[in-house]
């Protein structure tokens, strides 16, 4: 089908923090498959666990135990405070949990039409749910109609949802972004999610943390709520989970953990034993190799680098970024800067329209941080210069 337009570049080999084309050229991967692969390509743990578990077992489906699957929920509920984990093959799927999570809540609480609270410039998924929870209208239109039940509040704004629970007083859940990644790699306030949390108690809502672009060590902390000392009912998580192995988990604690009951979710392949192991080798990575640690710094290091460098430059609105989740808004559209840094040697990404996005794998060298700094701000220089 069409949907992913005109590709130009054929990708064929990865090791580390590179990837080389069809023709041999080698590329600095500075989006790591859209925040997926945190530990780069190939990485030698996660390919042993797959080779060895492809020799042992792929699958059973969920009609039995699977060990793996048994140890790695037991290390995601221990190092997020959560309770249970329900296990999916991607981020969206994984949300659609959490919204069916707080819709079984609200039907028990006699709700005819239970509502959850989204923000504007969110990003949560493209099923039809996780659609209608997107603040994106361009991405919504032609699927129409489209479910019921979502409220919008600005983003980074909580006496705004103060204020629709005055009016609604079916909603049950905030559905929040720590960090808007589609949306223009946006960061709220600090006290941002403590002020969510203390709504969500005041008015018995769950809260439920979208954490698929900014969990697994991106953010500086294995999930980005931890740097503010909170616990959210829900929290989902994908992407660098796997490391390119498709997975995604849907964590719940408290009354949120105990609303599925059996048969009332599944998934045929969620949690296989594969997955599973890939998974349980990138969290023994991370914490190994203390790369979540890093990943704060190389952050901070890579902002301060930016900053400099495009500092004078009128065209930059702003640079802002938590751990190595890094944007740089311009005042205009500026696809064609992905173009230029091909051009040059590096993937990076832009969303929003005209927001340079830079997800590079928590690997990422001193040099390699300071190529990435260096080689975008000269092509925003570049591009700014030329369109003027």
């Amino acid at each position: 089908m069409q949907n992913y337009g005109d590709r130009t570049l054929t990708l064929v080999r990865g090791e580390g923090n590179y990837v080389w084309d069809d023709a041999g050229q080698r590329y600095l991967d500075a989006i790591a498959g859209i925040a997926v692969c945190g530990l780069g390509h190939c990485h030698p743990a996660v390919t042993e666990a797959l080779h060895d578990q492809a020799r042992t077992l792929l699958h059973v489906s969920n009609l039995y135990n699977i060990p793996a699957q048994e140890q790695l929920a037991d290390r995601l509920v221990y190092l997020s405070g959560m309770d249970n984990v329900f296990f999916s093959n991607s981020g969206a799927e994984a949300n659609e949990a959490a919204i069916k999570l707080a819709r079984r809540l609200g039907n028990e609480r006699g709700y005819a039409v239970p509502k959850i609270v989204v923000m504007e410039g969110a990003f949560h998924g493209r099923t039809l749910a996780t659609l209608t929870a997107t603040g994106n209208e361009k991405v919504q239109q032609g699927f129409a109609p489209l479910p019921e039940g979502f409220l919008r509040a600005p983003f980074d704004d909580p006496d705004a949802i103060n204020q629709l629970a005055a009016e609604h007083p079916d909603i049950v859940a905030v559905l929040v972004e720590p960090v808007q990644g589609e949306g223009g790699i946006r960061v709220p306030a600090h006290d941002y999610l403590n002020r969510l949390r203390n709504l969500c108690d005041k008015h018995d809502w769950l809260l439920m943390l979208d954490e698929i672009q900014t969990g697994n060590g991106r953010s500086g902390k294995l999930f980005a709520y931890q740097h503010n000392d909170i616990l959210p009912d829900v929290v989902t998580t994908a992407k660098g989970l796997g490391n390119g192995v498709p997975i995604g988990a849907c964590l719940a604690r408290g009354k949120a953990a105990r609303l599925f009951t059996a048969g009332s979710h599944g998934s045929t392949f969620g949690g296989n034993p594969l997955a599973c192991r890939a998974a349980l080798a990138v969290l023994d990575t991370l914490e190994n190799q203390w790369l979540i640690e890093r990943a704060e710094k190389l952050g901070a290091r890579l902002l301060q680098q930016l900053r400099q460098q495009l500092a004078g430059c009128d065209a930059v609105v702003d640079i802002r970024g938590l751990g190595l989740l890094v944007g740089v808004a311009l005042d205009r559209p500026c696809g064609e800067i992905v173009e230029m840094a091909r051009a040059e040697g590096i993937l990076i990404n832009v969303t929003a329209g005209n927001v340079v996005r830079l997800l590079p794998p928590l690997t990422l060298t001193d040099d390699e941080c300071a190529r990435i700094a260096e080689t975008v701000s000269t092509l925003i220089q570049r591009f700014t210069r030329s369109a003027a």
